[in-house]
C-alpha cells in the first residue's frame, strides 16, 4: 500500500498546538519531594513533529503565545532549536490573572514507583487558538503541506479550538494534505461537552487518512466497541485489539492507516512496548518486547511522530510500524518529552536491539 502526497510542499508536516512547560524534578524524584526542578518546553503535538524536524524534514508549528512572556520566548527558542518554524498570534496577558502556557508538573518514577502528573491548565492561552488568526489557503494551498497531524487534546481544549482542528481539517482536505488524527482522549476535558465533541471528533476522523489510538481513545471518542477481554499479557490480546480496529476501519472506511500502541508496565523501568498497524487490508504488528525507560511521557508520541517520518519518506508498510516503534522507544531514554534521534540509523539500531557503542 501507498499514500500518495502532495509534491513541491513547503512543509512535510504541520501541527496546531498548546505549547506549555514541563517541570521535572531530576534523578526520578517525586514533585513533593524535591526542591529543585528543570524546565523544558513541551506539547504533545511537537513530540510528534519532533521525529521529522530532527531528520531534516520541514515542519510548521501553528500556535499562540502571551505578548511578552519570558515563557513565551523561551518556547520559541525551543522550537527553533529543534529545527520548527511556528505562526501564532500574540495575546495580551491581561494582567497578572490572565492568560498564560500551561504547566506540566510532573516526575518521571523510579523503580516500583511509578510517574505522577500535575497538569496546571488554568488561563491557558492556547485556549483561544482561533482560525481566523490563520490563512488556511495560504498554508494548505500556496505554502503546501503534505500531512497535518491534529490531536485530540487540542481538539478538546475550548469550543474555539474544537472549531480550529475542524475548520484545519477541512482545509487540508480541499487542498489535497493527508490528515493524521491521534484521538488522545481526556476525561477532563471531556466532562459536560460529550455531545459537541463526539460530533467533532467524528468529522475529524471520517475525513482522516491516518487515526491513531489506544482502546480508551475508540470507544469514548468515537464510540467504538474496544478490544474482547482475554489473555494474561498483551501479546495475548492482539487479536482483540485487531478486532477493535477492524471495527474502527469499518465506522471510518475514508482511513487508510490505523494504528495503537500495546504498552504493559513491568515497572516504571521496565516495559513491554509494541504496536499493530492496519495499512490497507495488511497487519504490521510488532509483539510486545522488552525496553528500559527513563521517562515514559511521550513515547506513544514517539510512534505517532515515527510512523509518520516514515510514510513521508515514502518507505514500504512494514517499516512504518517499526521506526514509529524504536522512535517510541527512543523517547523513553531521553529527559525530554520529545525523540531526538541523531539519524535514522540510531533509530533503526534501537529496532535491531543494537546498542553497542558506534566509535
Amino acid at each position: 500500500m501507498k499514500i500518495e502526497l502532495k509534491k513541491d510542499c513547503r512543509y512535510s508536516l504541520v501541527v496546531p498546538t498548546s505549547m506549555g512547560i514541563r517541570l521535572t524534578p531530576p534523578n526520578g524524584q517525586p514533585v513533593h519531594c524535591a526542591d529543585s526542578f528543570i524546565m523544558r518546553a513541551s506539547s504533545a503535538e511537537t513530540n510528534v513533529a519532533s521525529v521529522s524536524s530532527f531528520l531534516g524534514l520541514p515542519v510548521k508549528v501553528l500556535t499562540t503565545f502571551v505578548k511578552g512572556s519570558p515563557i513565551a520566548q523561551f518556547i520559541k527558542d525551543n522550537l527553533k532549536s529543534r529545527h520548527m518554524d511556528y505562526e501564532g498570534v500574540e495575546v495580551p496577558q491581561g494582567g497578572p490573572w490572565g492568560y498564560r502556557h500551561q504547566i506540566n508538573i510532573a516526575d518521571s518514577g523510579c523503580g516500583s514507583r511509578g510517574p505522577r502528573v500535575w497538569n496546571d491548565r488554568a488561563g491557558e492561552v492556547g485556549r483561544t487558538l482561533n482560525v481566523k488568526d490563520f490563512d488556511l489557503d495560504r498554508i494548505f494551498g500556496k505554502e503546501g503541506v503534505q500531512i497535518v497531524h491534529l490531536s485530540g487534546l487540542i481538539g478538546a481544549l475550548s469550543p474555539e479550538t474544537g472549531q480550529f482542528c475542524l475548520e484545519l481539517a477541512r482545509a487540508a482536505k480541499k487542498h489535497g494534505t493527508r490528515i493524521s488524527f491521534d484521538l488522545n482522549y481526556r476525561a477532563t476535558f471531556w466532562k459536560n461537552r460529550e455531545k459537541e465533541l463526539a460530533a467533532i471528533f467524528a468529522e475529524i476522523a471520517s475525513v482522516s487518512d491516518i487515526l491513531v489510538g489506544n482502546e480508551e481513545d475508540f470507544q469514548l471518542c468515537l464510540g467504538i466497541e474496544g478490544p474482547e477481554a482475554g489473555g494474561k499479557g498483551l501479546a495475548d490480546k492482539i487479536d482483540g485489539f485487531k478486532g477493535m480496529i477492524e471495527r474502527v476501519k469499518k465506522a471510518y472506511p475514508n482511513g487508510k492507516v490505523f494504528g495503537t500502541t500495546l504498552r504493559e508496565v513491568v515497572d516504571t523501568n521496565h516495559h513491554l512496548w509494541g504496536a499493530i498497524m492496519a495499512a490497507g487490508d495488511a497487519w504490521h504488528i510488532v509483539e510486545p518486547r522488552d525496553i528500559t525507560v527513563l521517562d515514559r511521557i511521550g513515547g506513544g508520541d514517539g510512534f505517532v511522530g515515527g510512523m509518520l517520518y516514515a510514510i513521508l519518506k515514502e518507505w514500504e508498510p512494514e517499516k512504518w510500524v517499526q521506526f514509529g516503534w524504536a522512535s517510541g522507544a527512543l523517547a523513553t531514554t531521553l529527559l525530554t518529552d520529545y525523540g531526538q534521534p541523531a539519524d535514522e540509523d540510531q533509530v533503526w539500531s534501537i529496532w535491531k536491539g543494537n546498542a553497542r557503542v558506534q566509535r
